[in-house]
This record gives structure tokens, C-alpha cells and sequence, in this order.
């Protein structure tokens, strides 16, 4: 098989600076493959920051046991305390 055969060596490497055409996650502006879905490495520590510092959050239902009383160890109710 010669190099011409090979599909993968005629496709370029992508290149890490190439704009991938959607917004930057945290500014909007366009998103760069490197640091994708982010446009610099400042954003994407923007965007890290929140998460650590609980900016994010995911909600979640309370727990119920199998009587259907609500768990006395739930993580809502240990974080009150």
C-alpha cells in the first residue's frame, strides 16, 4: 500500500488556532480547536473557576427512603448543619 492509498495521509492535521465555526462558552466569541469549546485559555479557566467554586451546580431531587420519608443523611440537609 502506497502513501497515495492511505486516506489518512492525505488529510492535513488539524490545525490547534482553526476557529471551529461556534461561540466561545463563556465570551461568545468563536471557539478555537485548542482550546475547544473555549477561545483562549482564559476562558477555559473562567469556566473551570466556576465549576470549583460551585457557580455550576446540577439540581437534584431530594432522597426518599422506601417508606417515602425523606433520607436522614441527604447531602441537602448535612450541608444545612
Amino acid at each position: 500500500m502506497s502513501a497515495s492509498d492511505d486516506p489518512s495521509a492525505s488529510a492535513p492535521a488539524p490545525d490547534p488556532d482553526a476557529l471551529t465555526g461556534k461561540p466561545c462558552a463563556v465570551c461568545a466569541k468563536p471557539a478555537v480547536n485548542a482550546y475547544r469549546p473555549f477561545c483562549s485559555r482564559r476562558c477555559a479557566d473562567v469556566d473551570l473557576g466556576r465549576w470549583l467554586s460551585g457557580a455550576y451546580s446540577v439540581p437534584a431531587a431530594p432522597d426518599f427512603d422506601e417508606d417515602g420519608d425523606e433520607d436522614e443523611l441527604s447531602p441537602d440537609r448535612a450541608r444545612d448543619l
